[in-house]
């Protein structure tokens, strides 16, 4: 009896191998190149049905190789493979929540999943008064299929607590390749700082963006390092992978990432000794009535500053705070004075969300431009993850970014001097880290309308809700999708899937 339906499952194969030989046979006789893709369409098309979660990693695997595919003429551009696989993962959520209408409530009542309904209600109040709705409608429809299935599925997805670990270990191991390809690229130009501007490419648009992903995972790699939960070895692949990005940052000459990453050493110090939330706030004050107090005599040093970027390291920091002749930081400051005269004019509603890069020419001053401003609208945005929104959204839009850093760092933190287990204290720890890298390079660029940015940082919102949820109370690490109240990503789109 055993062999007999051995026997058939072998001819199925070879009938459906044949079958597929066959027909791609035809196609290519019809001058059609992708039938070979046809097995992977069909595996993509189970894994939507039987394995969302192994889906949604294999989204984090390939998303670091995702490619720019934009059409002028269009006005579209999607990254391929990973958006349309998202896509799709938002599509079957919306099915399911029509359908079951069943999710855990405590997940919806966590107070950084209201701050993620707040921002995506300003998003879609904004679009409706938008100067130009359908730009700001396409914007709505990209941020839902970043936070649907890296924020609310994710969750899900990070009640098996090795779903954190393999979510981080997926989407640097595709991110080295991207390293070797652009080390390699860059080796031929002999490091140069101008070549490494660009020497990313196609995979990132350009340094910036490399430099703040890479930034955003030093920290995670520099913690595992420390995870005594794991073995010797597991640790010294976490070394070897801190090496990489640490060099890779050090080639990016990415000014912004080094500052983000200058930035959270020193917040993690916070955080590990425990200082208190008094001295951090006298600190603060201290700060800004020093900046107050000593505004001109700042200002005349920092005009001093003459300082280009550099090959050189040195001369390459020094030049972050040239704000008298360096371009990129004068075209910052002229499109930040270009977005807050935006806010003035509309302080409430904004412009519309994404619609920044095609109204703000006008706002520019003559004496503020630079060499590289443009009226054209094709060389990005406002540079800055809360001045743009304020332009776009008013100040509504501001608050509800602040809203998404500060709750998450709250809960993050709570989780980290809470939780049980050390090795959740871990992940809780570096997530609130790789999260202020992120916040602070914020105030610099602005790449949360990407894949590359935009998985890693919902991703890990997710997991600081799912060990605040999950994982926090429990002293062994739950590692398993089975027992009382859990649920997998997959259980989500099987019908009788527990909520």
């Amino acid at each position: 009896m055993l062999k007999a339906l051995t026997d058939n499952k072998v001819r199925l194969f070879y009938l459906l191998s044949g079958l597929f030989i066959l027909l791609n046979s035809l196609l290519l006789v019809k001058e059609f190149y992708w039938g070979f893709i046809i097995p992977v369409a069909i595996v993509v098309a189970l894994g939507y049905l039987f394995w969302l979660d192994k889906l949604m990693l294999f989204i984090v695997l390939v998303t670091p190789l995702a490619i720019d595919i934009t059409d002028s003429e269009l006005g579209i551009g999607i990254s391929l493979p990973s958006e349309p696989l998202m896509v799709g993962v938002l599509v079957l959520f919306i099915l399911k929540m029509l359908f079951t209408r069943q999710y855990d409530k405590r997940i919806l009542s966590h107070p950084l999943t209201i701050a993620v309904f707040f921002n995506l209600a300003w998003v879609l109040i904004t679009s409706i008064t938008s100067e130009i709705p359908l730009v700001s409608f396409k914007f709505l429809i990209a941020r839902l299929w970043f936070v649907v299935p890296f924020y609310f599925l994710g969750i899900l997805l990070f009640k098996d607590a090795a779903n954190i670990s393999r979510f981080k270990w997926l989407y640097v191991a595709s991110l080295i390749v991207v390293i070797i390809y652009t080390t390699i690229h860059h080796s031929a130009y002999g490091f140069a700082e101008r070549q490494g501007h660009w020497v990313m490419k196609p995979f990132y648009n350009d340094h910036t963006a490399y430099g703040a992903i890479l930034a955003f995972f030093v920290p995670v790699f520099v913690g595992f390092m420390f995870n005594f939960e794991r073995s010797k070895t597991y640790r010294l692949y976490a070394a070897i992978v801190s090496a990489i990005l640490l060099g890779a940052l050090y080639l990016s000459f990415s000014r912004a990432a080094w500052v983000s990453l200058a930035a959270t050493l020193g917040v993690a110090f916070l955080v590990v000794y425990k200082i208190k939330f008094r001295w951090i706030f006298i600190g603060i004050v201290i700060l800004f009535a020093s900046f107050s107090i000593f505004k001109e005599e700042i200002l005349y040093s920092l005009e001093k500053n003459k300082q280009d970027s550099s090959a050189n390291f040195i001369e390459h920091v020094q030049s972050i705070y040239n704000i008298s002749s360096d371009a990129s930081n004068l075209e910052r400051i002229n499109r930040w004075q270009s977005a807050i005269r935006m806010f003035e004019e509309r302080p409430v509603f904004g412009w519309g969300p994404g619609t920044y890069q095609f109204i703000y020419a006008p706002f520019q001053r003559s004496k503020e431009r630079t060499i590289i401003s443009t009226n054209a609208g094709d060389l990005g945005n406002a540079h800055s993850e809360y001045i743009g929104p304020l332009s776009e959204q008013g100040l509504p839009g501001l608050l509800s970014i602040l809203s998404l850093a500060i709750v998450s760092m709250i809960s993050g933190i709570r989780v980290y001097r809470e939780a049980k287990n050390r090795e959740i204290r871990l992940y809780s720890l570096v997530a609130v880290l790789a999260l202020v890298t992120y916040f602070i390079h914020g105030f610099l660029n602005n790449f949360l309308d990407t894949d590359k940015a935009s998985v890693p940082f919902w991703g890990f919102m997710a997991m600081i809700v799912a060990m605040d949820i999950y994982h926090k109370d429990s002293e062994k690490v739950n590692t398993a999708m089975t027992g009382s109240g859990t649920q997998s990503a997959s259980d989500t789109v099987k019908p009788g899937g527990e909520a």
